[in-house]
């Protein structure tokens, strides 16, 4: 078996890295919308609409990012979403509602390339059989900055740090990122076409689209990202402040603890996936642990098992949510392993982007506009464990990927991807 290059292992930490910054970006809103909503003059349904317009960038750019990952390569590609991503670090910083709105769909755009350039190069470059395992790190790279986004930037906001200044920090970042990207990332062999760039595209995209397989994985990971993209990442904090009692400060550290089971689980699911050879059995039992975890937060006794334990545990569980992108991959003609993942990406957060403002609709209609309480939360997030056994139920409906079911393809080379 082919080992990869050390250019495509420095290639894949360095996407890794930057899917740990877009994570930052998407989740850093959760720990400031008290000051988010005094500085724009937004109700709490109307922060909430402003984060997530996040999604409406990821979602469709997701098709963008995967189709032009595999037309173009990395090299051409990944550099311009992270300074996309950086640009709209520095509008969403201003105190304008447009540009804040114009700056989170920047951050969206842009942060997609990293998710979809880290399994492309995993997929072109790495064993067939370390798969899973590798989808899981790089998840394990974006849950370590979604908790950063709210374990740190949480301190930093309560110690009086504006949030604007955070924003512009962050843009700087991303514009240095962007920079090593550039210069870090070896150049896309040319491969001469002889068909029209968008008819190849539509073509690619219509591959993926029609097989049910891809359309599959979409809606269970969607289902199984909602519980920590929405749930937590977004009304975390403020349901243990509002509905639990917590002070803001351990509600932020109880609410980091979902992504940090993340960085556990994410590689320790995709692990156990392979040495397994088989996808379902974990998928369906990581989101069987979620439907526990989620009915406890909803309707258990906070003070019933120890401090941090279930958001850990439900992290670690809703891990299983990146298996899909593996069986997706493994689903799909090997050279439109950029496309795949691009499809599934859209599917997943166009339903969080539909999603996420149905939940704060809800939220705004079922408590009167008043204070939320316990009860509020609990009629709001119910729907959320209906999806979690909806996705069970389509799981079974998979066709099983895994290693065990197939012989073990070679790599490719990272110079010829």
């Amino acid at each position: 078996m082919r080992q990869p290059t050390s250019q495509a292992v420095v290639a894949w930490l360095l996407t890794a890295v930057y899917y740990f910054y877009q994570y930052a970006l998407r989740t850093a809103p959760s720990v400031m919308l008290p000051q988010l909503s005094e500085s724009f003059a937004l109700s709490s349904l109307g922060v909430a609409s402003l984060v997530g317009v996040f999604y409406y960038g990821y979602s469709p750019f997701s098709l963008v990012a995967g189709a032009t990952l595999d037309r173009l390569g990395a090299k051409a590609v990944l550099p311009a979403g992270a300074l996309l991503a950086a640009i709209g670090a520095l509008l969403f910083g201003t105190s304008s509602v447009g540009a804040a709105n114009l700056g989170r769909f920047l951050q969206g755009a842009g942060g997609v390339f990293a998710l979809v350039g880290a399994v492309y190069i995993a997929a072109n470059n790495f064993p067939a059989n370390r798969a899973a395992t590798l989808i899981g790190a790089t998840q394990m790279f974006g849950m370590a900055g979604g908790s950063a986004g709210q374990f740190l930037v949480g301190p930093i906001i309560a110690s009086g740090v504006p949030w604007q200044s955070f924003w512009i920090g962050m843009s700087v970042i991303g514009a240095v990122l962007a920079a090593v990207l550039y210069f870090t990332l070896p150049a896309k062999v040319t491969v001469e076409r002889h068909d029209d760039w968008v008819k190849g595209t539509a073509r690619a995209l219509g591959i993926v689209f029609r097989n049910p397989q891809s359309i599959l994985c979409g809606v269970i990971a969607g289902l199984l990202f909602i519980p920590t993209t929405i749930l937590d990442m977004i009304w975390g904090v403020r349901f243990l402040q509002e509905a639990r009692g917590f002070e803001y400060g351990e509600a932020v550290i109880r609410s980091a603890t979902v992504p940090v089971g993340w960085m556990i689980g994410c590689p320790l699911l995709g692990i156990l996936s392979d040495r397994l050879g088989r996808r379902k059995p974990v998928i369906i039992g990581g989101a069987v642990v979620l439907f526990l975890c989620v009915a406890w937060i909803l309707y258990g006794h906070p003070n019933s098992i120890p401090p941090y334990m279930m958001g850990i545990v439900m992290g670690l569980a809703s891990g299983a949510a990146m298996l899909p992108y593996t069986v997706v991959k493994e689903s799909n003609p090997r050279e439109l392993g950029g496309t795949a993942t691009g499809v599934i990406n859209f599917v997943v957060f166009t339903l969080s982007a539909l999603l996420g403002p149905a939940f704060a609709w809800a939220m705004q209609t079922i408590s009167g506009g008043g204070h939320m309480g316990l009860e509020h939360y609990q009629t709001t997030f119910q729907p959320v464990l209906y999806g979690v056994g909806l996705a069970i139920f389509l799981t079974f409906l998979l066709k099983e990927t895994g290693p065990a079911m197939r012989p073990i393809s070679t790599t490719k080379n990272w110079r010829n991807t």
